[in-house]
């Protein structure tokens, strides 16, 4: 992508105001979102399609309360059953809900509760997702580490005791390339036990590449399943493509990563139908990878900066409980996360329920660890963040906050022999 679509230090250069104002109101000038870009790997793998006729056929104002009952009845929780779960009828049953996931939860992961935090490495990106931060017309102060400031910061976050890391960019192969975001890789593996990556889509080999620095697992955000409403939403570059994204996962599965995420962004389309393709996509990963950690998010909108009216669909903390309740019962094995996104209240009450991971002490701008952890000012400047966060706690806050609910926090589980 022509760097001239970067908001940097300088504003918008008129060639990049024209292209702007064209994808935002001519349709016919934006790539079919649905086609395979130059480069990017085709994988044969029927998942996306099993889970699009699932989403298609899904009618939720059909499920009665009687359909709430049996699902909650019965031992093993079928697709059919979860679809109920997610239905308008199940929101008076929510406290049976809770019950029966907390049982579940407890079954297969105790009173623990995993802590990581994430650290963006770069900011600049070549997608216009009119909801995102990051995007590539927004007028924010972009930044990418080098080496040593990227090491500086792993250093200042593994001295607080946190030893799980997710690595963030923004979607730019130019500004952030795989060589780039591998040698990163490579320090995190001097300071952290377990790291994650969440970046841009990239093609097997890329991801065994990363996988060889030093990967555990790898995060990717769908963030709609509804093709129309993505096509609207995602107006330019690489993340266009719907099928590249939505197969991300198992190409890094493929590459022999141990573990995948992934999830859609409750509010930009509806949610209960996002929340099923959402879990039936990593269902069916786990049933096609059955050796691999597969993990759900559950993250909603936040406000960032520039702001642009997207006509967000809200979600209510009710709403998301109904569907995080809905997860556990469906996927007992499974991972699920929840972000600073939600509030210090709502994660500290769904972690006893459902949610199995947290992350503390969180920034989602480019360069401020030392001045949020110690309090000193950086000597390097600070890059802007994705979106504002809910819940600010540092890593002893949260550690201390999660003991004194009587949960045990863990900060590894594995052992490389």
């Amino acid at each position: 992508m022509d760097n001239q679509y970067f908001v940097d230090s300088d504003k918008l250069s008129e060639a990049a105001l024209k292209k702007k104002h064209s994808l935002e109101n001519d349709p016919s000038s934006r790539t079919d979102h649905m086609q395979y870009m130059e480069g990017m790997e085709q994988i044969k793998s029927d998942i996306m399609d099993k889970v699009l006729s699932e989403v298609r056929s899904f009618d939720y104002s059909q499920y009665t309360a009687r359909d709430v009952n049996a699902a909650l009845n019965h031992d093993t929780c079928t697709v059919e059953d979860f679809k109920a779960l997610l239905s308008p009828a199940a929101e008076p049953f929510l406290e049976k809900m809770a019950a029966k996931a907390r049982l579940e939860t407890q079954k297969h992961f105790g009173n623990t509760v995993y802590l990581f935090t994430p650290l963006y490495i770069a900011n600049y990106c070549e997608n216009y997702c009119v909801y995102c931060g990051f995007n590539c017309y927004n007028d924010i102060k972009r930044m990418k580490l080098n080496m040593e400031q990227i090491e500086h910061e792993m250093k200042v976050i593994a001295d607080s005791g946190m030893e799980e890391i997710l690595l963030l960019t923004g979607e730019s192969r130019s500004k952030s390339g795989i060589e780039y975001i591998g040698e990163a890789c490579k320090l995190a593996r001097k300071y952290f036990r377990m790291v994650g990556i969440e970046i841009y889509p990239v093609n097997t080999d890329e991801y065994k590449y990363l996988h060889e620095c030093g990967v555990d697992y790898v995060t990717v955000f769908q963030e709609t399943y509804d093709s129309s409403r993505y096509e609207q939403l995602h107006l330019l570059g690489h993340k266009r493509i719907y099928p590249y994204r939505f197969e991300a996962q198992e190409r890094a599965l493929m590459a022999g990563m141990r573990g995948v995420a992934g999830s859609a962004l409750l509010g930009l389309s509806d949610f209960r139908k996002d929340a099923l393709a959402s879990a039936l996509h990593m269902y069916y990963l786990q049933r096609k990878y059955p050796h691999a950690e597969i993990s759900l998010s559950c993250p909603r909108l936040r406000p960032i900066i520039n702001n642009e009216k997207i006509d967000p669909l809200d979600v209510h903390e009710k709403q998301l409980c109904q569907v995080l309740c809905a997860y556990r019962i469906f996927m007992p094995f499974c991972g699920i996360t929840v972000s600073s996104r939600e509030s210090e209240q709502f994660r500290n009450g769904i972690v006893k329920i459902a949610a199995t991971k947290v992350s503390a002490g969180v920034s989602t701008g480019i360069g401020d660890h030392e001045s949020k952890y110690t309090g000193k000012e950086s000597d390097s400047a600070e890059g802007d963040e994705q979106f504002e966060i809910a819940d600010g706690r540092s890593f002893d806050k949260m550690y201390k906050d999660m003991s004194d609910e009587g949960l045990q926090p863990v900060l590894n589980d594995y052992l490389y022999v």
